[in-house]
């Protein structure tokens, strides 16, 4: 999937998200936004699936604008993407598989059994073989992402659209999880947008960098671009991100 943004403009009330954003994901990339707090990375995810409507500006998915569209013919859109959300999503209520399971049955009306071998293939490929009937209660917070990440995988989207898919996570776990994001990233070929505050993570996975300032694309570059650039709104975000960073290590060094 390729989504090209262009001239987007969105506030609410008083308050303005976009002035004027402009952004390009091309296909099969990882794309990570980056930005302060407040600086609409959420809200931009909402944009492309349609749950948000721009004040002014474009979103074309594969050269078709989605803005104009009418809400029964966002419908298809919507389906080709796969959302990973912050806190996993997962329904308590629901076993592991049942979880995975929930769009087919659910949303398209699949067939159960056929559905069941998905989810068995689905979970294999994060590191969660044999997990259907485990409770999602005693799932860890790393183990809770990857079965949010294998029931988006089993809808066939064409972009997972994850939102701090490392937040909360302890450096080895987030670690895991950006390396199931790079594996099926290759393994499908298909588009994955990365909303993050986490500076490692976006350096591990990222394609492309984009960094969202005062409602518009700041700067955009490769990872080695970004940590190199002579832009000082990328310089102040980076120095500003590390110093929590640098304070863990210093605490950690010292047997904290």
């Amino acid at each position: 999937m390729r989504i090209e943004i262009e001239d987007l403009h969105k506030s609410f009330g008083d308050l303005t998200v976009f002035d004027g954003l402009n952004l390009v994901v091309e296909q099969g990339e990882i794309c990570v936004i980056l930005g302060r707090s407040g600086q609409g990375k959420s809200v931009l995810l909402k944009h492309l699936v349609g749950l948000l409507r721009p004040d002014k500006g474009s979103i074309r998915i594969d050269g078709k604008d989605i803005v104009p569209l009418a809400e029964k013919e966002l419908y298809p859109y919507r389906m080709r993407f796969g959302m990973i959300f912050q806190n996993a999503g997962l329904l308590q209520s629901l076993n592991v598989g049942e979880n995975v399971a929930l769009p087919l049955l659910e949303v398209r009306g699949r067939d159960y059994h056929a559905t069941m071998k998905k989810v068995a293939e689905s979970l294999r490929s994060v590191d969660l073989e044999g997990k259907e009937r485990q409770p999602v209660s005693t799932l860890s917070g790393g183990q809770q992402k990857r079965v949010a990440i294998a029931r988006a995988l089993l809808q066939d989207a064409d972009c997972l659209l994850f939102d701090e898919p490392t937040a909360g996570l302890d450096p080895l776990i987030s670690k895991t999880v950006d390396d199931i994001i790079v594996q099926v990233n290759r393994g499908t070929g298909g588009t994955c947008i990365v909303v993050t505050h986490d500076l490692v993570s976006a350096f591990a996975v990222g394609t492309r960098i984009h960094l969202l300032d005062d409602g518009k694309v700041a700067a955009s570059g490769t990872p080695e671009e970004i940590r190199n650039s002579d832009n000082d709104i990328v310089r102040r975000f980076l120095a500003r991100s590390l110093e929590p960073e640098a304070g863990r290590a210093a605490g950690g060094a010292n047997g904290g």
